[in-house]
């Protein structure tokens, strides 16, 4: 193995290299100012992304509630994760499902080194409270344009602390499922678990006025075109960030990152065009989020190559689910899921899941986790005599898949059970009629005609009087 350390070339050290009392000996600078950095891109996912992404993407008369709801999540969730969310996914097991509640407060904890990189311990509980953040903002554009907001601030952290850290912790905290799942960024514990959850949650909440589920154009074309940048750009950290080292894999994960996404968005709008004859915005949209989610899981143990056939698959296989199969099925059509979550996340996710246990490269494994963690991807094993361990890797990711989907199916189910009991889950129907107005007195503009109803102007009654100019002329 080659020694390229200073010693080696009889070199100093850069007195900006060397430890002090403020960066110890394995503090690596570069990584922790890569690590930073890519958390403030994913948290720019949430806030201000999808906050205006859903503002705009919905109804004019929901835009605020709907922007409110990611917004809200987005501060429950970080006061949630250090008080005991972050210990219960990735701290001492309690169990084989969960850690042990905990907090991760104190200055001794954050300020050690993290157990996968050499950056500080504080780098990796930010870093992973921005994945935890946009799951549940993910999972909240199934019940935009409904569910009462005093269901939703209780519905946040039990589901943060119920599920979300399940999943987090059974792949990748020391869970029964760590050492066989491949999971690069989280199409298994964030996207997988937000489609799912996101419709489970829609169907017990219930749907939406009969009016907006059949009418519910966009706001603001341009500002969702916006807040879709700001996913897309952010989704540089999702995956750039996820190895916590500033190297060749997070290099990698970057370019195939945004290659998919392209391929997919191009995929989409293509067929919008070929079945429909126009190109639809929202649909390049949808397109470029099953992009980014089905690259997800596999962004840094792909080839480029690898990248584009994702690409092309999540550009046509949601796009079929939502298209086609969600109009023709009892199932979807029983279930308003407002902005198809369920398609964008949980298929695209199982999509990637599924093609990253196929295409995972052997020598890209052992660069991200270490040698002889994982089994080769299905395809690789067929030219390297590993054929067995291919096909026991991509039964691993359909092992995955199934405990995923069926923990989020009941625990989200439980969860909506229990705030039922608490609060209602849905507005009442005259608030659904109103909207924003109803549920926060604010409206996002100041125009009418959106299906809202127009407040009833107080009027005295008040017998008329003739003016004491007029009782001069009579």
């Amino acid at each position: 193995m080659n020694d390229y350390s200073y010693e080696h070339f009889d070199l100093p050290v850069p007195e900006a290299l060397q430890p002090n009392e403020a960066s110890p000996w394995w503090n690596n600078k570069a990584d922790n100012a890569w690590q930073l950095t890519a958390t403030t891109m994913v948290c720019l996912q949430s806030v201000p992304g999808l906050v205006i992404l859903y503002g705009s993407m919905v109804k004019k008369k929901w835009a605020v509630n709907s922007a409110f709801m990611a917004f809200y999540a987005f501060a429950v969730v970080l006061v949630c994760w250090v008080l005991w969310a972050h210990q219960m996914a990735f701290g001492s097991a309690l169990i084989p499902l969960m850690g042990k509640p905990d907090v991760a407060l104190t200055e001794k904890y954050l300020l050690e080194q993290s157990g996968d990189g050499k950056v500080p311990m504080a780098d990796y509980v930010f870093f992973q409270f921005a994945f935890a953040a946009i799951t549940v903002v993910l999972l909240a554009g199934s019940l935009l344009g409904r569910m009462n907001f005093y269901a939703w601030m209780i519905f946040v952290p039990l589901w943060l602390t119920f599920s979300y850290t399940i999943g987090a912790f059974t792949i990748w905290g020391g869970g029964f499922l760590e050492p066989y799942i491949i999971d690069y960024a989280g199409g298994f514990v964030i996207h997988l678990s937000s489609g799912v959850a996101g419709f489970t949650a829609a169907y017990w909440v219930g749907p939406r006025h009969s009016r907006d589920r059949h009418n519910f154009p966009p706001n603001n074309i341009i500002h969702m075109l916006g807040g879709a940048g700001f996913l897309w750009l952010g989704w540089t950290g999702f995956n750039g960030g996820s190895p916590l080292v500033a190297g060749p894999i997070a290099a990698l994960a970057i370019v195939n990152t945004h290659l998919c996404a392209a391929t997919s968005l191009l995929v989409w709008v293509s067929l919008d065009m070929i079945v429909y004859k126009k190109s639809s915005v929202i649909g390049a949209v949808q397109g470029m989020i099953t992009g980014l989610v089905c690259i997800t899981p596999g962004a840094g143990i792909v080839e480029p190559w690898g990248a584009l056939l994702m690409g092309a698959m999540s550009g046509s296989i949601p796009w079929y689910t939502m298209m086609v199969l969600h109009r023709r099925l009892v199932f979807f059509q029983s279930v308003d899921d407002t902005l198809g979550v369920f398609h964008t996340h949980a298929v695209a996710g199982i999509l990637g899941g599924l093609l990253s246990g196929l295409l995972a490269k052997p020598n890209l494994l052992t660069m991200m986790y270490g040698p002889d963690k994982h089994g080769p991807g299905l395809f690789y094993s067929l030219f390297n005599g590993q054929i067995e361990f291919g096909f026991k890797q991509f039964g691993y990711q359909i092992v995955g898949t199934a405990f995923i989907t069926a923990w989020n199916a009941i625990v989200t189910s439980l969860i909506c059970i229990f705030v039922s009991r608490l609060v209602n889950l849905r507005m009442n129907a005259d608030d659904l009629e109103i909207g924003d107005d109803a549920a926060h007195g604010e409206e996002a503009y100041a125009l009418w005609g959106d299906g809202e109803k127009l407040p009833k102007t107080p009027r005295l009654r008040i017998p008329p009087r003739i003016p004491s100019i007029c009782c001069r002329l009579i």
